[in-house]
């Protein structure tokens, strides 16, 4: 029998949620029970944290609300694992989240093997209201890959032993990228936004709307590890003016002098990734940066960071599903642009830093229920961030996409793109 449209959207929604969480299950494979139990500071949590808190999340509202004769696997869960959602009641506090010795990660493993054959069982007969909640639930899923990825990264980076949760390659000689190029952007009046029409976004994409573009241009590409060691030598970190107030405070009480994970010894800079301690790639996009930082190398090379509506405009014709980013087995690291002039790694590498706050959009309205506490309440004080990096799962990716965090934040893949006014 031929299928119809319906169940073929039924039977892609099988095959995504298996996909989704083989991967999560692929990075925490080479783990031991101490590396996923560990929280090395309140902003991160532990792999095994991220490993119950996504399988929560459809416990919960799927499962739970869709279900009806479902039964949690363990009604205490609900309390360790639930993570900022009030309407859901307390929880265990996070920058408690090392604390949970118990449950073991066995489990929290034997934990998703139950989730994952009751949702299997159900995803077929679900109606389309809680297959939506099943697609917001990978999406929410493929962030926290993201974030085991780089909450690893910031544990292993504390560890004198420098583990490498990946198998250290060779990087291959490549030549510096040469100098900047000004790609003139749009003018005037344009769109941006998600319309609600192309596809999953999440609720602070959107709505599309109009925004207002002064004459512009942007870099053709990131900035490099060699023009960061640039600013460096030429005192970047010392010379207060270039500094916003806050940043420089920030310099000075953090004794902050080379982006996170760099040292500066007798060879030379080194980074430390989740490959291990590596060299400094001269050629490759600068990662793991402030917004303050990056702000302050905007001044020094006299230009400024782009906006928000600047760089989505630029992007929107640019496939997002390109570029380097994770795909389940490979170390997650920047690698050098290709040498042409054309605007290249808008998606993948580096999570560019934008000018912009992150603020709603006009029209925005959080949707109702605990679900609504998605993001719209952390619109407060953080910086938006755009394109996706190397540890961005490939096929989460939108130019309408809105990543957010605290302008003294940079444990994550983070780095910046130029621009100026013209």
């Amino acid at each position: 029998m031929a299928r119809s449209w319906g169940d073929a959207r039924q039977n892609d929604l099988v095959t995504r949620y298996r996909d989704v969480r083989h991967i999560t299950q692929t990075i925490a494979a080479p783990l031991s029970d101490a590396d996923a139990t560990v929280q090395s500071m309140p902003d991160a949590s532990p792999a095994k944290w991220h490993l119950a808190h996504v399988t929560w999340f459809f416990e919960t509202f799927v499962l739970r609300d869709h279900a009806p004769r479902y039964r949690p696997f363990d009604q205490r869960y609900a309390y360790l694992f639930n993570s900022y959602y009030e309407a859901e009641g307390p929880r265990h506090a996070r920058p408690m989240r090392g604390m949970l010795t118990r449950p073991a990660l066995s489990d929290i493993m034997a934990y998703r093997a139950h989730v994952d054959a009751e949702m299997e069982a159900i995803l077929p007969n679900l109606s389309p209201a809680a297959q939506q909640l099943v697609t917001l639930g990978l999406h929410h899923e493929q962030q926290h890959q993201e974030l085991m990825l780089t909450d690893l990264l910031h544990v292993f980076s504390l560890n004198p032993l420098e583990p490498a949760l990946f198998e250290p390659r060779s990087a291959n000689a490549v030549d510096l990228p040469g100098p900047l190029h000004w790609i003139e952007g749009r003018e005037g009046l344009t769109e941006i936004g998600d319309d609600g029409r192309t596809g999953f976004a999440f609720d602070c994409e959107g709505p599309r709307h109009r925004a207002l573009l002064h004459p512009h241009a942007l870099a053709h590409r990131p900035i490099t590890n060699g023009e960061w060691i640039a600013f460096i030598e030429d005192g970047g970190y010392e010379t207060p003016s270039l500094w916003l107030s806050d940043g420089w405070a920030w310099v000075q009480k953090e004794t902050v002098k080379a982006p996170l994970y760099w040292q500066q010894g007798e060879q030379g800079w080194t980074r430390f990734g989740l490959d291990g301690r590596q060299p400094v790639n001269p050629a490759a996009p600068v990662t793991h940066i402030s917004l303050y930082e990056a702000d302050a190398y905007a001044s020094w090379a006299g230009a400024r960071l782009p906006t928000e509506a600047e760089w989505e405009s630029a992007a929107q014709n640019i496939a997002p599903g390109g570029g380097n980013q994770f795909d389940g087995s490979t170390c997650p690291r920047p690698y050098p642009a290709a040498p042409t002039d054309a605007l290249k790694q808008m998606f993948g590498d580096v999570w560019e830093w934008t000018g912009s706050a992150y603020r709603p959009h006009p029209g925005f309205r959080a949707a109702g229920g605990a679900v609504g506490e998605y993001n719209g309440k952390f619109m407060s004080g953080q910086f938006v961030l755009k394109g996706g990096s190397c540890a961005t799962p490939r096929g989460h990716m939108r130019a309408s996409y809105r990543n957010f965090f605290y302008p003294h934040q940079r444990w994550q893949f983070t780095g910046l793109r130029l621009a100026k006014d013209l």
